[in-house]
């Protein structure tokens, strides 16, 4: 880059950063290189050999997503999952992880696999109760967080749990695919290490699986790297090239959908047959004051749950027209499902809570059309 990434705004880095050098004649756009092994003779050095060690397709994505997060080392994997387990792969045999009870479904049962196999302790704590958080640090080898929580929402208060973590010698794990680093940088705020599921707001078309990790620290970025190349959690060179066509227009995406995402859960807010809406831009919301505080947005998830219960929250999934039924999030298309449809969410997910991904439509169509659902859902 020709300017200082520190000096630009988040909109600028989205779109200026991993460019190739401004030469006569030069692309624009980093070429995507659709080749698995490299010349290479005598002594291997550092030149690229074999696209599981590395490809010159990654290098553009993750400068710019280390740039956004204001990271020095971004790391792609092949997927979100990938990310997570490549970030905890040094907790030890009957080490000790905090998690939020509520959390990324898959997630929880990685952390319940490494229990099983390794007798690792899972603690799990309400990540919003800040002594609770605490309290479980002591003696643990990793906290891995979300703020805010899948499906429920939750805000942690970051700084204050982070700086324990630290002063105890925990490493910590921030997943910010809800946020994105539009929203909240958590290595700001304290984190060791930030994970995302770039097949989400990142990539931001539901097109490509692909997650991220990105760090300030060089041993555990060499670590990182390490794992994905030994554990083959590689990224294919065209779902990177995608995701970071993607991430130019991340900010866009990103302020509509969240705009999008409060103006309903205002409306729904007061909705007659809304039991409950949950969404940090609230003022009611239990998370709104520590999200205003920490966060420069508030996300583009919501979550729902109508009069009537689970009956009711699948006629409305069930009614609506505009919006799709399907899981994932993050895309530009609104979807929406009910959680615990899925036998490995967590328990304490209410029965009837919808989950609604907010998309860049007109806001009035995406209103409409769930309006007409909850007054079927009430039928």
């Amino acid at each position: 880059m020709t300017h200082d990434p520190a000096s630009l705004a988040p909109a600028t880095l989205a779109v200026a950063a991993g460019r190739p050098p401004r030469v006569q004649g030069g692309p624009v756009n980093p070429p995507v290189v659709l080749s698995s092994t490299y010349v290479s003779q005598g002594v291997p050095g550092d030149e690229l050999l074999y696209t599981r060690g590395g490809t010159e397709t990654w290098g553009p994505f993750e400068e710019t997503l280390a740039a956004l997060e204001g990271g020095t080392h971004g790391v792609v994997l092949g997927s979100g999952m990938a990310a997570i387990a490549a970030a905890l792969a040094d907790v030890p045999p009957s080490g000790a992880v905090v998690v939020p009870r509520h959390a990324y479904q898959v997630t929880l049962g990685f952390l319940d696999d490494l229990a099983r196999r390794h007798g690792v302790e899972v603690r799990r704590v309400d990540i919003a109760d800040t002594d609770a958080v605490v309290a479980a640090l002591d003696g643990a080898d990793l906290l891995m967080a979300e703020s805010p929580t899948n499906p429920m929402l939750e805000v942690a208060d970051l700084p204050a749990v982070l700086a324990a973590a630290r002063e105890r010698g925990v490493r910590s794990v921030v997943d910010n695919t809800f946020a994105t680093p539009l929203g909240q940088r958590p290595l700001e705020l304290g984190a060791d290490v930030v994970v995302h599921s770039v097949t989400k707001y990142l990539a931001g078309h539901s097109d490509v699986v692909l997650g991220a990790v990105v760090t300030n620290d060089d041993a555990t970025a060499a670590r990182i790297r390490a794992y994905r190349t030994l554990h083959g959690a590689i990224a294919g060179p065209m779902e990177v090239f995608l995701a970071l066509r993607g991430l130019r227009t991340l900010h866009l995406r990103v302020e509509r959908a969240n705009a999008n995402a409060a103006e309903l859960a205002r409306r729904l807010a007061a909705h007659p047959a809304v039991a409950e809406v949950r969404h940090p831009s609230l003022p009611s919301d239990p998370g709104h004051r520590r999200a205003a505080q920490q966060m420069t947005s508030f996300g583009a998830v919501l979550g729902l749950r109508p009069l009537g219960g689970l009956p009711a929250a699948d006629a409305l999934v069930d009614a609506v027209r505009l919006w799709v039924p399907a899981t994932s999030l993050g895309g530009v298309e609104s979807t929406l499902e009910r959680r615990r449809r899925f036998a490995t969410e967590s328990p304490t997910v209410p029965e009837d809570l919808v989950r609604l991904s907010v998309g860049v439509e007109d806001v009035e169509d995406l209103w409409q059309d769930l309006a007409q659902a909850l007054d079927r859902s009430q039928a």
